[in-house]
């Protein structure tokens, strides 16, 4: 066996570490054959219960309400996790491999030997809410866009690539790299989860005094788990509550809609005060300009026409009145033109790794016009208040 391994002794307790790739069918036999050897007495996995759930019953995906995930203000961290799988489905297609493979088989297998799994991971809801929360407004729009350049790129990826990378320190040195060049990105997604899943495995050692665990995780966890594991001063509980808390997001960014609506009214207010003409005219630059951004977003997404007229109309006003985004009025427009059927559900994950799927599927499309007429009006909302100032000027 070719994997890379850890193991160490932890009190009486002995953690073997399994390094694998998401998408490698040597990972998935590597992962059989060491569960088969009967050396272990718990499994450990990274999983959390979201993406367990996802990968052992993806019919649940049918029970979503995309109706209350638009409501409750969650669309962008589903199309985002949608994405995150969508890369992954894409490699695994690409290598004839079934996506997750290695951690369905820790299931089965230590399932038929009657052996406990633990979900080592951190909910991924709550990851990508501390990425996000990590980095500045500028740099959001940059990840947003290389996560879906990622999950859409055509770029083949050979099964020896991947097992190359694994087999020596190329994780590693990539990891690094990209700790360096984005900080605030690569903490939250590498660096907390290496802690986190030490914390659950030092739990999991309480809870099964004397065992011996294997934790199948991917393979540029390994290091980093390695270390912390080996950290006698780490206090599980303190540690997991902490790495759990969703950053609270902060008072003065709220203000800014409300800033830009009182600044949006002045400059009609003073485009009105020099003569009728101008205000007019500067009423149907923001009305033309912003809603034909958001209209143009949600053209691209393949929102149905009446859904782009709505856009259109919609983004001027809802630009105007911080409470509601011009994305949550298209979603629920195009849910009602287009209500998805349970092959959108069910073909979700496979139809989310090509754009076109994308704006195939009723239940990715839905999501996709709430992001992309969101952000049309968002930057229509910019470009027209520039440009109403310019003229007042």
């Amino acid at each position: 066996m070719n994997e890379p391994l850890q193991s160490l002794q932890i009190g009486d307790s002995r953690v073997t570490l399994l390094g694998t790739a998401h998408v490698s069918r040597a990972s998935a036999e590597a992962v059989r054959d060491m569960i088969r050897s009967r050396e272990f007495d718990v499994v450990c996995i990274e999983l959390c219960q979201s993406r367990h759930n996802s990968l052992m019953h993806p019919e649940q995906l049918a029970e979503m309400d995309l109706f209350a995930v638009i409501r409750q203000g969650r669309a962008n961290l589903v199309t985002a996790h949608l994405a995150l799988g969508a890369y992954q489905q894409r490699m695994a297609e690409q290598l004839g491999v079934e996506l997750g493979l290695e951690m369905k088989t820790a299931i089965t297998e230590a399932a038929t030997l009657g052996l406990p799994v633990v979900l080592v991971d951190r909910e991924v809801g709550i990851t990508l809410n501390r990425v996000y929360r990590s980095m500045p407004f500028w740099k959001r729009a940059y990840l947003v866009a290389g996560l879906f350049a990622g999950a859409l790129a055509r770029h083949k990826i050979s099964e020896e690539e991947i097992e190359q990378m694994k087999a020596g320190d190329v994780l590693e040195i990539a990891f690094t790299q990209f700790s360096e060049q984005s900080r605030e990105l690569s903490v939250p997604l590498i660096d907390e989860r290496d802690r986190y899943m030490a914390a659950r495995i030092r739990q999991t050692l309480k809870e099964h005094p004397g065992k011996r665990i294997l934790a199948v995780v991917g393979a540029g966890h390994l290091k980093g788990m390695t270390n912390y594991l080996k950290d006698e001063a780490l206090d599980a509980p303190v540690l997991i509550k902490e790495l759990n808390a969703v950053r609270p997001k902060k008072s003065w960014p709220k203000f800014i809609p409300w800033i830009i609506v009182v600044l949006i009214g002045i400059g009609f207010y003073f485009g009105f005060r020099e003569s009728p003409e101008l205000g007019w005219k500067l009423v149907w630059q923001w009305v033309l300009i912003n809603g034909s951004l958001s209209a143009l977003g949600a053209a691209i997404a393949g929102a149905h026409p009446v859904t782009v007229g709505t856009a259109f109309v919609a983004a001027p006003i809802t630009s105007l009145n911080p409470t509601i985004g011009a994305g949550m009025v298209t979603a629920a427009v195009e849910l009602v033109v287009r209500k998805p059927t349970v092959r959108d559900f069910r073909e979700l994950r496979k139809d989310t790794a090509t754009f076109p799927g994308w704006r195939k599927n009723a239940v990715a499309k839905t999501l996709l016009v709430f992001v992309l007429s969101t952000l049309g009006s968002a930057i229509g909302t910019y470009v027209a208040g520039f440009r109403i100032f310019g003229q007042l000027i």
